[in-house]
């Protein structure tokens, strides 16, 4: 679903699509009840015309009586054993009608209780249990009960007839709160089912609005130590050479050898952001020389210093190192002032990488609140690899960058080679 989609909104919809999928579940297990009511109806339909205790007329009456019942689950019993959601008023009105028509056969023909393996589960079904229990009662003992005043038989022939009921009755009351108690749960688990999607939704919007964050965070760090940054510099020679074009030819000419080299290098940032590629100041060329090309675009030109060696840095932790000394030499150009002189020292051990950055211009408090983005973005890409960026500074007395990246230590196929 859609990020700006309310919440509550999205749980409704996910409820609906539960109920759904729960109505899916109870049409499929409609058609059992359609074909267990099926057999018992046509099998106490055959009994109740081929039994010989009783005239063809009884027969003939309550088989009549009995053959309505089918047409009756059809049009309205199956359509609500088929819902999820009972309609209490039509499912009392459907059992009020099954009752009806099969109470009277039942009493004539003592043959066609066997129908009523087919109705009590139903009662169970959409009823209440207390109107269930009632209901089940009345259609297992009043056609005993009737069937024994109509037709006077012998005392042991009714007691086993009632024997008979109430043992029919006791299963019917334990088959049928175990239905209702599965129907009870399935409800509970579909309510369960639902509330977890809705937290699984939720969950999932979280995370892609933050994996968005996050993503539009290194864009707007990346932006800013790349194309932010050569525009700086291009705006600076700009005013070079504006100072230059009447007094010093040459230098206004140089200047602009150095702008068209910035452009192009912007140009070349610009198009491995879009990319996704490695950055273009790193593209086929180690840490150390990308960071000499960076010292000699500053201007005055940035002293490098470069110790230590060992394996091939991880793609990652050059980068932060590369643009970490960018966002450093920014700053000096914008804020060192004239004439301040830049050194940039690199040092490797087997554990960590350091990068320093030295400036002997103006300084600034650092405990002033921070007023751009660079020396912010500095310090969250040092920590994404687990290092640390700190910056030393006062006014009158320069200022030092320095950035302390672990490195990982090798891999053991790495260490075989």
């Amino acid at each position: 679903m859609p990020a700006d989609v309310p919440l509550e909104e999205q749980r409704r919809s996910l409820t609906a699509g539960s109920r759904r999928g729960a109505s899916h579940v109870w049409e499929r297990t409609s058609r059992a009840w359609d074909a267990y009511f099926a057999v018992v109806w046509v099998t106490a339909l055959v009994v109740t015309l081929t039994t010989a205790d009783h005239s063809d007329a009884q027969r003939l009456v309550a088989a009549g009586l009995l053959a309505l019942l089918m047409p009756w689950y059809l049009v309205f019993g199956r359509r609500q054993l088929a819902r999820p959601e009972v309609d209490e008023r039509q499912a009392r009105i459907y059992v009020a009608g099954a009752v009806v028509l099969y109470v009277p056969p039942a009493a004539m023909v003592a043959d066609i209780k066997l129908a009523v393996f087919a109705l009590l589960p139903q009662c169970f079904m959409l009823l209440r249990m207390r109107a269930a229990l009632v209901t089940a009662a009345l259609v297992t003992l009043v056609p005993v009960a009737t069937w024994a005043v109509w037709r006077s038989p012998p005392g042991h022939t009714v007691f086993s007839v009632f024997l008979s009921a109430a043992t029919a009755l006791a299963f019917s009351v334990v088959f049928g709160h175990w239905i209702m108690r599965v129907i009870d749960q399935s409800r509970e688990r579909a309510e369960l089912i639902a509330e977890l999607e809705a937290r699984r939704e939720e969950l999932a919007r979280l995370s892609a609005a933050h994996g968005a964050l996050a993503e539009r965070e290194r864009m707007s760090r990346e932006i800013h130590d790349t194309l932010a940054q050569g525009f700086t510099s291009l705006l600076m020679l700009v005013q070079a050479v504006e100072g230059e074009l009447d007094r010093d030819p040459d230098g206004a000419r140089r200047h602009l050898g150095m702008m068209e080299q910035t452009a192009r290098q912007n140009l070349a940032e610009a198009r491995a952001l879009v990319a996704g590629g490695a950055p273009a100041e790193l593209d086929g060329s180690s840490l150390p020389d990308a960071l000499r090309r960076l010292a000699e675009r500053h201007a005055p030109p940035a002293r490098v210093t470069v110790t230590g060696a060992g394996r091939p840095l991880a793609p990652d932790l050059e980068l932060v190192a590369l643009r970490a000394c960018q966002e450093a030499l920014a700053n000096a150009a914008k804020h060192a002032g004239a004439g301040a002189e830049v050194s940039i020292g690199l040092d490797r051990t087997d554990d960590e990488l350091r990068l320093r950055v030295h400036d002997t211009g103006q300084g600034f408090d650092t405990a002033a609140p921070p007023t751009g983005f660079g020396l912010r973005g500095l310090r969250a890409r040092a920590a994404e690899v687990g290092g640390r960026a700190e910056v030393h500074s006062a006014p009158g007395e320069g200022t030092i960058v320095s950035v302390t990246l672990p490195i990982p230590p090798p891999r053991p196929e790495e260490g075989l080679r």
